[in-house]
């Protein structure tokens, strides 16, 4: 896996925890020389994995929505390629496309949005990429538990383990991101 894209939150104050995950990640990404693929903004957890990055010789790319400069939106300097498209839908599919293996770390609304967009597009055949929920300080738990619970009730009755995967320790991920 060369290209690891992350979706993650751009808020900056959240656990500390949450920075330190995406600290080491950007470190293990720099120093393996693999590429982030990200969504380019210079705030949160989004600014300090890509910083990690490149301090670590990563390469990053940022997908970045025409306009990316509206509300609290700015594009980092850590930035080496950019990929400028038309909305957030148009940002979620070049994200998909432009990564071999995706990952979400802690984030909101817009995280769970893309991690639902690629598992769902994965169900019905679009691509066969993974999405590891890095379970970091349990903040994925109440999602799973949704699953589970629409799973139990026959709403959702394909398999996603296919597509989508718990990883509970740093270890386990870089196992699979190598």
């Amino acid at each position: 896996m060369e290209r690891i894209g992350v979706f993650l939150s751009s808020n900056s104050d959240i656990d500390p925890a949450y920075v330190e995950a995406a600290l080491r990640l950007g470190q293990w990404i720099g120093q393996q020389g693999k590429t982030l693929v990200y969504g380019g903004n210079a705030m949160g957890l989004m600014e300090q994995l890509a910083q990690s990055v490149r301090k670590n010789g990563g390469h990053v790319v940022g997908v970045i929505p025409q306009g990316a400069e509206y509300g609290h939106m700015h594009v980092s300097d850590a930035v080496d390629t950019a990929f400028y498209c038309a909305n957030m839908a148009d940002r979620k599919q070049t994200l998909l496309q432009e990564s071999d293996i995706l990952v979400a770390l802690p984030g909101g609304i817009g995280t769970l949005d893309e991690v639902l967009s690629v598992v769902a597009a994965a169900t019905v055949g679009e691509h066969t990429k993974r999405v590891l929920l890095y379970n970091v300080g349990h903040c994925w738990d109440s999602f799973l538990h949704l699953l589970d619970d629409l799973r139990r009730q026959k709403l959702i009755y394909r398999p996603t383990e296919d597509f989508l995967q718990e990883v509970s320790d740093f270890a386990q991920l870089t196992e699979i991101l190598r």
